[in-house]
């Protein structure tokens, strides 16, 4: 009999018990990478992701991308230059390039180059952010929850905060930390653009059916250290969970870097929960710090990918996974943090599935 994981996960966000421990292992690059260089286990060539889930008997979290933002005047033209793809934004206001160089398979890339290279360049992005529109493609969406079924409940990415767009997708860190330094003025001027314009993406958003919405915002306290991440960043936080609740949906917050300077933080927002949160020997808070931080906030994630590796024992990862589900149940959606890695065991997936199922086999696959 399939699990109704949709329904167990709504539960754990309503405070609710959900008759056992959701299993919802990020498992998308580890299929990807090991499709396309040809090492995928036998027993899955041929088979869809979904497929895999289905024999691992777990849940699948990212499934569905029905935000749509299409620009006014500004036009954006890419170029691919072998591993490279070369991408210009033209707008009335200026030019800007970026470089962006992807690994051999073409899933994943890394800037090179940032399209803002400095302050007097801030201008030319607040004209593209601000010449956004976005749309919610309702077909799309309907036609990934009747694939998906029962499996999840549809989440999805969409743009960053302010700053750590900044940080991450436009300018990069050093500049950044530069611009904060030499040209605040400017930067926080870029920061009120830049939070006025998501306003129409969060009047779309708000207005869809999606119950529970991410801030994939990627938090790591080597980059957004505490003085950072009070000034900036939960002004903003503060505001969209607001206006989330207010809406009657669900949130929660992807930190995967570095956490303990920031554990003081994590309740100082409305949100439901943390995703990826990541515990040692990968990072750098015991379970025991997360759980008194967090209080009853919704762990997502929680086991270290490094436990999918075989430095580890088996007994390490189920030691592990016990220890989250005694402090973290039944306000717990396990997963790794944040996602199986390309070498990862796909065998250790399945057998926190089994552990799961041994914690309480009338619930979880009986």
């Amino acid at each position: 009999m399939p699990i109704h994981w949709r329904e167990m996960i709504l539960a754990v966000f309503r405070g609710e018990d959900p008759g056992g421990v959701v299993w919802q292992p990020r498992l998308e690059f580890w299929f990807l990478v090991n499709q396309h260089r040809g090492t995928l286990p036998q027993r899955y060539r041929g088979a869809s992701l979904l497929d895999v889930y289905d024999d691992l008997g777990a849940s699948v979290r990212y499934f569905t991308t029905p935000l749509r933002v299409v620009y006014g005047r500004t036009k954006v033209r890419e170029e691919r230059q072998g591993e490279r793809l070369v991408r210009f934004w033209e707008t009335p206001a200026g030019s800007l390039r970026e470089v962006l160089r992807f690994n051999q398979f073409g899933l994943t890339a890394y800037h090179e180059e940032y399209k803002v290279k400095g302050p007097e360049d801030l201008r030319v992005l607040e004209y593209i952010l601000e010449d956004s529109h976005y749309a919610f493609d309702e077909e799309r969406y309907r036609q990934d929850l009747e694939r998906v079924g029962q499996r999840g409940v549809p989440q999805f990415y969409f743009r960053r905060s302010p700053l750590q767009a900044l940080i991450i997708e436009h300018m990069g860190f050093p500049a950044t930390v530069y611009a904060l330094h030499d040209r605040p003025d400017l930067v926080e001027r870029y920061i009120e653009v830049a939070t006025r314009a998501d306003d129409r993406m969060y009047e779309v958003l708000l207005a869809s059916p999606v119950p529970i919405l991410n801030l994939g915002e990627n938090i790591d306290a080597c980059l957004n250290p505490p003085p950072m991440f009070r000034r900036y960043h939960l002004p903003y936080y503060r505001q969209r969970v607001a206006q989330i609740k207010a809406a009657g949906k669900f949130c929660h917050i992807h930190m995967d870097g570095s956490l303990k300077p920031l554990l003081p933080f994590l309740r100082e927002a409305a949100w439901d929960g943390i995703e990826a949160a990541t515990p040692v020997p990968q990072g750098d808070v015991t379970l025991e710090e997360l759980k008194e931080a967090m209080g009853d906030l919704v762990l997502l994630d929680g086991i270290p990918a490094l436990y999918f590796l075989p430095h580890y024992s088996e007994e390490t990862l189920v030691e592990c996974v016990r220890e989250l589900v005694r402090l973290f149940a039944p306000r717990l959606i396990l997963g790794i943090s944040d996602e199986l890695p390309p070498d990862g065991s796909i065998e250790r997936v399945r057998l926190v599935g089994e552990v799961l199922r041994e914690a309480r086999p009338s619930i979880q696959g009986g």
